[in-house]
């Protein structure tokens, strides 16, 4: 394996997961054969999506702090990519001050590298790779596009939808699709005026669309309402197990990963033979 001691990796040595994680970023086919060489563990997937400004970073930074207390936990930070070396800015990295200095936790930064979705293709075997390495919870803070970070639902278990009052697009976050991938709301920065009443307004939509879900004020940075997320997190996991529900998101994530390495791999075809693949796919869809 390139460069790597799969010893060290199953014995869960941090170094070399770093080392993994890098080579992920940048070889897709490399990446399969790390990740293929672990075995398969349990462990859960938290996103955290919203607008930019509602405070994911410091969310994560807390919460991942007290699930740290009985486990360990992974953090991929997605960042904007810089325009000139193509990885990550570490903006959001830079924020999580509690858990950087927290041994149980691992903070990892990624680049987008572009994408509108939010994620790249290599966060889906990152996120595999912690999980092997025996990270019970792997949270993954978007990189808070807005309207079009959808992505996020294809990968986590459960996905904390945050915003903020005085942001000035609550109207449109509230009409758009971004809103039907939220397992939790939370409403964050709630010592700002408008904040219960943003809470409510979400309460009525989702009551109007029959999408009954927990929407909670919290306040990162006093940690108020902090604990009583951790247990929504908790009782909605509860509840995906109990009711097989998380059987089939693990499946749905394992599918697009396949997907993410079919488009890796396409990339590189020249458009000859692209064109030939796409006759070929109208022929076993039926020409749809």
């Amino acid at each position: 394996m390139t460069e790597l001691s799969l010893e060290k990796l199953k014995a869960e040595d941090v170094k070399e997961i770093s080392k993994a994680l890098t080579i992920i970023e940048n070889d897709p086919i490399e990446a399969k054969k790390i990740v293929g060489a672990l075995d398969e563990k349990d462990y859960c997937v938290i996103g955290l999506t919203g607008s930019p400004g509602s405070g994911k970073s410091t969310l994560t930074d807390r919460l991942a702090s007290l699930f740290s207390l009985k486990e360990k936990i992974g953090i991929i930070a997605v960042d904007p990519s810089s325009p000139f070396t193509g990885g990550a800015f570490l903006g959001d990295r830079i924020r999580m001050k509690r858990t950087s200095r927290n041994d149980n936790v691992y903070i990892r930064s990624m680049a987008s590298r572009g994408k509108l979705g939010g994620l790249s293709p290599s966060i889906y075997d990152a996120v595999e790779l912690l999980g092997r390495c025996g990270f019970k919870k792997v949270f993954v803070e978007t990189v808070g596009a807005g309207q079009s970070e959808t992505d996020i639902a294809n990968l986590a278990d459960i996905v904390l939808l945050v915003l903020a009052p005085g942001l000035g697009d609550e109207i449109q976050m509230l009409k758009a699709g971004i809103m039907e991938i939220g397992d939790i709301y939370v409403v964050n920065k709630m010592d700002i005026g408008g904040a219960s009443r943003l809470k409510s307004r979400i309460e009525a939509v989702l009551d109007f669309s029959n999408h009954r879900k927990d929407v909670i004020l919290t306040d990162g940075i006093k940690g108020t309402n902090l604990e009583e997320l951790a247990r929504l997190i908790e009782k909605e996991l509860q509840f995906l197990k109990e009711s097989g529900k998380i059987d089939e998101k693990r499946k749905k994530r394992k599918r697009f990963n396949k997907l993410n390495t079919v488009f890796q791999e396409l990339k590189e075809l020249p458009d000859e033979a692209i064109d030939r693949l796409v006759e070929e796919l109208k022929k076993l869809t039926g020409g749809r």
